[in-house]
């Protein structure tokens, strides 16, 4: 029976590959499916030929995936603009079922977009010769378009059985004799088990690794000098991507300049002892058309030292110009995954540790280092139905900020047990903690199933709580509950002066779109906070009522300077639009819509974060307000403004020299960014278990 599903199977696999066979080598043709042994695949990904086009200019930006039982176990660099690609990289894979195959599959990168489908394709591991390299030549295809040439995939790879794995494993016998059983066959059977759940528990082992950083690249954009012209005015409006493994990052947009100044600070996780390359794009921003490529360079994370941060200045290549960049590493911070059987803050000496590490004494002592966080996600219940057989493959992902882990999948169970401990540091004490829960299904991303956010500030250490799941929004439940229990240990005084830098981006957010939902409700919140601003409209409309001369005369030749400047341009977009099409314009109304409603949310959640400052939303944040004023009001009592501000002009003045590369701030809105909107305040805020709640409603609710 086995033997025919595994010829049925391998006859649909669509691909096609070359290579020499050696009968009187060792085949996995004679090696039965159902051995439990472990595998070593090495590939290396050699290159690509006549791949498919797959952008307006003719080209592709290809890169490879490699996926076993559903599982991505690899992801190639990408290589930008070329149908030809050449990647020479190495993966090493453990495989414990060959007859899983290897699928591959074929992408084009488009940041921000989905990438593109290019082909795929598959390798029947028990095809394969043991201990023998193998050169392997694959033919893209595309499941809906079975005729279309796609072009071909070039492997090298080799199988070596993974020997002596499970040879140190004993068998215990069951205490109660087993009737009707003889010892070989009893031997046999516990013999396979032990080596099932052995090979079950390395795998494990690795999944589990594969998902901790083992450093921390900190890299800050500095600037960028003599960028290539990519517009019609002798200018670009040029931005950066960076990629470092499945890590993106993109920065902010300067308009019109060759010489931008970014001074943005970010960090990405390091997975590799070796280091690793990061990507770095340089594009050039066109509203309603495509970006303009100005150039790339990489960097080679092996070849710098630790604990040392290096200042590179990096070519351009296909392209003009250089970009300045900081890069340091340093060893990782203290995340981990565990058992619930391993629980460090339940061992007294570590737990002496953990609080001597965050105590009052410990002030200037790496102040990035605010705390410690340690989750414990136990189990869910009452989960979504997201497969047609009734059932889920819940997993679950703890996100702190850029951090994140995952737990193992729990196949086809509504009501999950995971029982997993994360562990993580924490950067910021004002941030929040996301679980969101998944449905993993094969060859297709997964599905969601609900989530929670609850800031740091508000969880009571030590106690078990169930979470009612929300939707993406977070405004409103889901289907199903998760059990939590989580512990926070901090430094006071260092929480409060990381208040005072700017808050870390979350580089892994979608990109907003346009609603008009959105666009609605900002609106309204505009209103109410500009209501609350009336007394500043009475002073502007004093300057039209000519109330105080000199201020209005001021006030007219501002606004004539403003409209002059307006009439400019408008006579250089006349122009310009005669050469657009309807679809460009189009995209320009639409991005011109979402710069509004992006601004609206910024106005209005400015206007509510000082509202909610003094509610006391936040009560941290509100006590920290009041020590802050009362310090000054002491400050002031003792020392003149004058000299107060005296300093503070020199500060600011010779804070360039004194650092040139330092990141420009307001201790004012970094404290206000921590405040949050009205909008966040709801999204945070914990929800009940309704059981009178019907299952079914909730379900048609959140399809609505």
């Amino acid at each position: 029976m086995l033997d025919t599903c595994k010829l049925k199977s391998a006859c649909n696999l669509p691909f096609v590959y070359n290579k020499k066979i050696n009968t009187a080598g060792t085949s996995n043709a004679d090696v039965p499916l159902a051995d439990p042994g472990m595998y070593q695949l090495d590939i290396i990904l050699r290159r690509g030929q006549s791949l498919a086009a797959r952008d307006r200019g003719g080209t592709s930006d290809p890169y490879v995936k490699f996926k076993i039982g559903g599982k991505e176990v690899f992801r190639s660099k990408i290589i930008h603009k070329n149908l030809n690609p050449v990647w020479e990289e190495k993966a090493c894979i453990l495989v414990e079922h060959l007859r899983e195959p290897l699928y591959i599959k074929v992408f084009d990168y488009d940041f921000g977009l989905q990438d593109d489908f290019m082909g795929s394709a598959f390798l029947d591991l028990t095809q394969l010769e043991l201990n023998r390299p193998t050169d392997v030549t694959l033919t893209l295809k595309d499941p809906h378009y079975p005729d279309h040439y796609l072009g071909i995939i070039l492997l090298s790879v080799i199988l070596t059985p993974k020997e002596g794995e499970h040879r140190d494993v004993t068998c215990s016998r069951p205490a109660l004799p087993v009737l009707g059983f003889c010892k070989a066959e009893f031997q046999s059977t516990c013999y396979q088990n032990a080596q099932f759940q052995t090979q079950s528990l390395r795998l494990s082992d690795v999944h589990r690794k594969s998902q901790l950083w083992r450093g921390i690249v900190s890299i800050t954009l500095i600037e960028g000098r003599d960028l290539k012209a990519m517009d019609s005015n002798g200018l670009s409006d040029p931005y950066v991507k960076f990629r470092l493994g499945h890590q993106k990052y993109k920065s902010k947009i300067m308009p019109k300049t060759l010489n931008p100044q970014w001074r943005e600070q970010f960090d990405f996780h390091l997975y590799e002892e070796r280091g690793g390359i990061i990507d770095i794009t340089a594009w050039d921003k066109d509203a309603g058309k495509r970006d303009d490529f100005i150039g790339r360079c990489q960097v080679d994370l092996s070849a710098l030292s630790r604990e040392q941060t290096h200042k590179l200045e990096l070519q351009l290549e296909e392209g003009e110009g250089h970009l300045v960049l900081l890069v340091t590493l340093t060893a990782s911070a203290t995340v981990s995954i565990s058992d619930l059987s391993v629980n460090s803050l339940e061992d007294q000496k570590e737990r002496e540790e953990i609080l001597r590490r965050y105590s009052p004494l410990r002030i200037f002592h790496n102040l990035k280092d605010v705390g410690f966080l340690q989750v414990k996600v136990i189990r869910a219940e009452g989960l979504m139905v997201a497969d047609v057989t009734g059932k889920s493959d819940p997993f679950c992902v703890v996100e702190l900020n850029n951090d994140r882990l995952l737990t193992h999948t729990v196949y086809k169970n509504l009501n999950p047990e995971w029982n997993k401990i994360f562990t993580f540091n924490i950067k910021d004490i004002h941030s929040v903690l996301e679980v969101t829960v998944y449905d993993e299904d094969r060859d297709r991303s997964a599905d969601f199933l609900g989530k929670v956010a609850i800031p740091l500030l508000s969880i009571q250490n030590g106690e078990q709580k169930a979470y009612v799941l929300k939707n993406k929004q977070l405004t409103g439940p889901t289907k199903g509950v998760i059990y939590l229990e989580i512990d926070v240990i901090f430094n006071a005084v260092k929480a409060s002066l990381r208040t005072l830098i700017p808050k870390e981006q979350k580089y892994i957010e979608e990109e907003n779109r346009l609603s008009k939902q959105l666009l609605l409700r900002n609106f309204i919140r505009m209103k109410r906070c500009v209501m609350v601003l009336v007394n500043a409209a009475y002073y502007v409309n004093s300057c039209f009522d000519w109330d105080s001369p000199p201020r209005s005369l001021a006030a007219f030749v501002v606004v004539e300077d403003m409209l002059e400047d307006e009439e400019e341009e408008d006579d250089k977009d006349d122009k310009d639009s005669e050469k657009k099409g309807f679809i460009n314009k189009i995209y320009a109304i639409q991005e011109v819509c979402i710069s509004v409603q992006n601004i609206l949310d910024e106005v209005a959640s400015f206007g509510e974060r000082i509202k909610n400052t003094f509610n006391w939303t936040v009560p941290f944040l509100s006590w920290l307000a009041i020590v802050a004023l009362c310090v000054f009001t002491v400050i002031l009592y003792f020392i003149p403004l004058r000299y107060i501000v005296l300093v503070w002009g020199i500060n600011k003045f010779t804070k360039k020299l004194r650092s040139p590369y330092a990141i420009d701030n307001n201790e004012l809105l970094d404290f206000l960014s921590r405040v949050p909107s009205d909008v966040q305040v709801v999204q945070y805020q914990e929800l009940k278990p309704d059981p009178s709640h019907s299952p079914c409603k909730r379900k048609k609710n959140n399809l609505g």
